[in-house]
C-alpha cells in the first residue's frame, strides 16, 4: 500500500454505499488504473451536460453519480475537496465565491500569478481536511450553495460517511456536483468517468457560465494542435519514467507509475509521452528500489507532485540524494541531468494548460523550448497557450 498521502487514501472499511446511480465499494485506492482517451468516456453513456428548465428561474445539469441536479438560482458560494474542481471554479470567474478546500496549502494556486492581471488569494478558504478525514459538520460551518465533490468519494474517506449523510447535506445546505475524473478503475467507481472538460462543461452549466466554458474549450482545442503539428517524431522522443517526488529518496523506496488513463496523466497522455515504466508495471503503481529503476533506465524522469508539493528547495535536497546513491548515480536520467518537477494529480483547466506547457518543454525542449524551470513560464516566447486571452477568460472578457 503506498504511503503517499496524495495519492493514496487507505479505507478502513467494506461498506456499500447508495448514492444517486452509484454503487460505492470502500475499496483499496493505492493506484490509478483505467483506459480511453483523455478526452473520451468508454461507458458508452452520453456524458454532455443537459439543461432543463423547470420555471423561469430554475435549472438543472445532469453528472454521474448524483444525476439531475436543479438550481432555483445561480450559486454564488461553493466548496471543492479536490483542487481539479477548485480550478474549475476560479476559471469560471467564481473564486470570491469559494468556501472550502480539501487543503488549500495544496491547491497550485502559483499558477495563476502567470496570468496577468489575475490575482486569485486563498486566504480566506477553510481547510476541510482535519486529521486525514474530514466531520459532516463541515457543510453545515461553510454553508455553500454547491458542493464539488462526488459524494461516493466521501465514503471512501470516511467510515461514517453514508448515503444518508449526503442526502441531508444535499437537502439541508446545498447540492453535490462532482465525479472523481483522477483515475479510472476504481473498485469503488462503478458509473461513468468525464474527461477533464466533460466534467467542465457541466461545472460551467451549473454556474451559468456556458460562454466562459467555450472560450476555454477554445483555447484547450488550439493548444491540442500545435502539439500534435509540433511533437517530434515518436522514435525521437525520449522514455520517461514517473516517479512521486513523496517516494523515501533516502531509503531509495519509489513509488513508480505507468502512465494512466485518468485526469491526473492527461497532460502526458496528450503529448505522446513515452511512459518507460509502461510495460514493467502489471498495475497501478509499483514499489522500486535503485536496481529496479536501473533495469529500465528512462531517458528521463518526472516527478509527480514535484510542481504543486514541493518547493523548489526541496526538490533539489530529494534529487540530490538519487544524485550522491551509488546506484542512482548510474542511472541514465541522473547523468544527463533530466530530473524534472512534474505536475499534480488534481488539475482543472487551467492547472493543465500550464502542466501540459512545462511537461511540453521538460520532454521535448527541441521542439517547445527549453525548460529552466518554473520562470519559463513567465517568458513571453515559445508558449503553447495565449497568457493573457486565459486571463480575460478568468476576468470576464470573453
Amino acid at each position: 500500500m503506498s504511503d503517499d498521502a496524495n495519492d493514496t487514501l487507505a479505507p478502513t472499511r467494506r461498506d456499500y454505499i447508495k448514492y444517486g446511480g452509484g454503487l460505492v465499494t470502500a475499496g483499496a485506492l493505492a493506484g490509478c488504473t483505467g483506459d480511453g482517451d483523455a478526452e473520451t468516456t468508454t461507458s458508452g453513456t452520453s456524458t454532455t451536460a443537459t439543461t432543463t428548465t423547470a420555471t423561469d428561474t430554475s435549472y438543472s445539469v445532469t453528472m454521474e453519480p448524483m444525476g439531475e441536479v436543479t438550481f432555483e438560482e445561480t450559486p454564488e458560494t461553493w466548496m471543492s475537496f479536490l483542487s481539479t474542481y477548485g480550478d474549475m471554479g476560479i476559471a469560471l470567474g467564481k473564486a470570491d465565491g469559494l468556501r472550502g478546500l480539501w487543503d488549500p496549502s495544496n491547491m497550485p494556486a502559483f499558477f495563476y500569478d502567470y496570468l496577468p492581471g489575475v490575482d486569485v488569494s486563498l486566504d480566506d478558504v477553510e481547510t476541510v481536511a482535519g486529521d486525514g478525514g474530514f466531520d459532516k459538520e463541515i457543510f453545515y460551518a461553510l454553508d455553500s450553495d454547491l458542493h464539488l465533490v462526488d459524494p461516493n468519494w466521501l465514503g471512501v474517506l470516511s467510515d461514517n460517511w453514508t448515503a444518508a449523510d449526503a442526502e441531508e447535506i444535499g437537502d439541508a445546505v446545498g447540492p453535490f456536483l462532482g465525479n472523481y475524473i483522477r483515475r479510472r478503475g476504481d473498485e469503488w467507481h462503478d458509473y461513468p468517468y468525464y474527461s477533464l472538460y466533460e466534467a467542465f462543461e457541466i461545472v460551467a452549466d451549473a454556474f451559468d457560465e456556458a460562454e466562459r466554458y467555450e472560450a476555454y474549450r477554445a483555447v484547450h482545442d488550439e493548444m491540442q494542435a500545435t502539439i500534435q503539428s509540433t511533437l517530434p517524431p515518436a522514435e525521437e522522443r525520449p522514455t520517461v519514467g514517473v516517479l512521486s517526488v513523496n517516494s523515501d529518496f533516502e531509503k531509495g523506496a519509489f513509488w513508480a507509475y505507468p502512465v494512466q488513463s485518468g485526469n491526473n496523466h492527461k497532460q502526458y497522455r496528450d503529448l505522446e509521452m513515452r511512459g518507460a515504466f509502461d510495460d514493467h508495471i502489471d498495475g497501478s503503481y509499483a514499489k522500486w528500489d535503485y536496481e529496479q529503476l536501473l533495469d529500465v533506465d528512462p531517458d528521463a524522469i518526472v516527478f509527480q507532485y514535484g510542481l504543486t508539493h514541493v518547493s523548489t528547495e526541496e526538490f533539489e535536497a530529494k534529487v540530490q540524494r538519487m544524485r550522491e546513491d551509488p546506484v542512482g548515480k548510474q542511472l541514465r536520467a541522473v547523468r544527463n541531468d533530466r530530473l524534472y518537477r512534474g505536475g499534480g494529480s488534481y488539475q482543472g483547466p487551467i492547472v493543465n494548460l500550464f502542466q501540459t506547457e512545462a511537461a511540453a518543454r521538460q520532454f521535448y525542449p527541441d521542439a517547445f523550448g527549453e525548460w529552466n524551470g518554473l520562470e519559463t513560464l513567465s517568458e513571453a516566447s515559445l508558449t503553447l497557450f495565449e497568457r493573457q486571452r486565459v486571463a480575460d477568460i478568468l476576468n470576464g472578457d470573453v
